[in-house]
């Protein structure tokens, strides 16, 4: 995020009513003795006028007013908005259920203006992000040996039958599966192009594709999505199938043809197969990517769905970068990010 902490900066964001500079400081005009936030649709006054300050005390301080039109000593009506869709995910990831209604009473909005909003913030529907806190909640209780009963009351799922009516949504497979088949996921270390790489597959197919500096830190990233993945022999198969990882980590142009077991929030996945549908060479931004979904809106979700992917390479996030061309933000880092795509650039240019 642009900190605008440089004057010239912080006029541009004025210049443009920059949105996203809404908090990040005020601009006070000195003939008329008002001050406003950098969105005010008011008249731009000459830059020669203008004073910058960090915060609406600040400039109060300095003896200017606020501006009636945009209140900038209040919270911005977007920001009080998002406060209200935060609140409500916290009240649908405690373990009793909630219902729309009850939910749009608890945060004073409307069930069909919260229900569009929600899923406009967070891209999933309130439900769906019901479901899927569950689903996280059941698989720490399952991966930790609770009993698989235990662990679905836990985890907020009514009875029984409900879970079993989402069951591969939630886990990929059943509860009992899944407590008998998380050792079977197995990883092993290597080299590449990109520093130290860890590869890890399931029954179903490779499950994540790490990249990092320390083995310690790329195994503790592993355990936090799959706690009992068991370092794996290293036996002729299975070293094989890393061996075309680490060729498509290094830049080989073949395509991988491995399945992949691609775990994620239906929201998720609908990102990440965005994603895999960026042209190597080519960038889009956050926003590109939210609208090519039909979800303009939804543009820090997409940011967050980038942030969990665990396929590095495979689905493309580092293909991701912000509106004005920067680089943002990588799992892996920023420097792995620059170096991806210099590298797919060149090899466009062949």
């Amino acid at each position: 995020m642009n900190t605008y902490t440089d004057d010239d900066a912080r006029w541009q964001a004025v210049v443009q009513r920059d949105e996203q500079a809404n908090g990040q400081f005020v601009f006070a005009v000195l003939t008329t003795g008002i001050f406003c936030r950098p969105s005010c649709r008011a008249r731009h006054a000459l830059r020669q006028n203008v004073r910058f300050y960090g915060d609406a005390d600040a400039a109060a301080a300095a003896g200017f007013r606020p501006c009636k039109r945009c209140q900038p000593d209040k919270r911005h009506p977007r920001q009080q908005l998002l406060d209200k869709i935060a609140h409500a995910c916290r009240l649908l990831e405690r373990e009793m259920p909630i219902t729309l209604g009850q939910l749009a009473e608890a945060v004073a909005i409307s069930p069909y203006y919260l229900h569009r909003q929600f899923k406009s913030v967070t891209g999933m529907t309130p439900k769906a992000w019901q479901q899927s806190f569950r689903a996280r909640r059941l698989r720490t209780s399952l991966a930790r040996g609770a009993p698989v009963t235990d662990a679905l009351l836990n985890a907020g799922f009514p009875d029984a039958s409900s879970y079993y009516r989402q069951a591969d949504a939630a886990l990929g497979m059943t509860a009992r599966q899944y407590r008998r088949g998380e050792a079977a996921v197995h990883y092993t270390l290597g080299n590449c192009s990109l520093g130290r790489c860890l590869v890890a597959e399931s029954d179903r197919g490779v499950c994540a594709v790490l990249l990092g500096d320390s083995d310690a830190a790329l195994t503790a990233e592993l355990r936090q999505q799959f706690p009992q993945a068991q370092r794996a022999e290293a036996d002729e198969a299975f070293a094989g199938r890393v061996a075309q990882v680490i060729r498509s980590l290094d830049g080989d142009r073949v395509p991988l043809s491995l399945p992949l077991d691609i775990r994620g929030t239906a929201f998720q996945l609908r990102v990440w197969q965005a994603l895999r549908a960026i042209p190597v060479g080519s960038t889009a931004s956050y926003a590109e990517v939210a609208t090519a979904m039909g979800q303009p809106n939804a543009v820090r979700a997409v940011a967050r769905a980038c942030a969990a992917n665990m396929l590095a390479i495979i689905v493309p996030c580092h293909r991701v970068i912000r509106s004005d061309g920067g680089l943002s933000g990588y799992r892996w880092g920023t420097e792995r990010k620059a170096r991806l795509l210099q590298r797919e650039a060149k090899t466009q240019e062949r």
